[in-house]
């Protein structure tokens, strides 16, 4: 990473706003996504703030100049982590910024004890996809959908520490 890029780890009022908002204009920018997406991570976002506790639960942002340009949860859920609203700002990707933050949920598991993740994405995600696969991700489930506001395939990926192979 060559720029003064910060990672923080505790939630400030706005962050999650931005969050959704992120997601909001960057799918459908890229993807095509339509405002159901958005309500989609809106929803997600509620659920974990209504249930956020700092210590079992997982938040990376990472910042530039005090801007919020990156993003990761580790929203814990029974004896598994789903990792959810992994994002970063176009200018930031291929910068190592993505490793560096699968490298610290990896660790977070590893220190809580966790031995089990899982996470949803599309078929569409191929860069996202190949980072999960490198860190042992496995494809578990895929369904046609049109939950987003065009035809995909949403996909199940997940990860046994157990199984993973040095």
């Amino acid at each position: 990473m060559n720029r003064n890029i910060t990672i923080r780890t505790n939630l400030l009022p706005g962050d999650l706003g931005y969050i959704a908002y992120m997601h909001g204009q960057l799918y459908a920018h890229e993807m095509g996504y339509g405002l159901n997406f958005e309500a989609y991570v809106l929803e997600g976002l509620s659920e974990f703030v209504k249930q956020y506790n700092p210590e079992k639960d997982g938040i990376w942002i990472c910042e530039d100049a005090g801007k919020i340009v990156g993003f990761l949860m580790a929203f814990v859920r029974q004896d598994k982590v789903q990792l959810r609203y992994f994002i970063l700002a176009p200018a930031y990707r291929g910068l190592g910024l993505g490793q560096k933050l699968m490298d610290l949920f990896i660790e977070f598991m590893m220190n809580s004890n966790y031995k089990k993740a899982y996470l949803w994405t599309t078929d569409e995600q191929l860069s996202a996809i190949s980072l999960y696969m490198r860190y042992g991700f496995v494809l578990t489930e895929e369904f046609s959908s049109g939950t987003f506001g065009k035809k995909l395939i949403e996909r199940r990926y997940d990860l046994n520490l157990m199984v993973v192979k040095e």
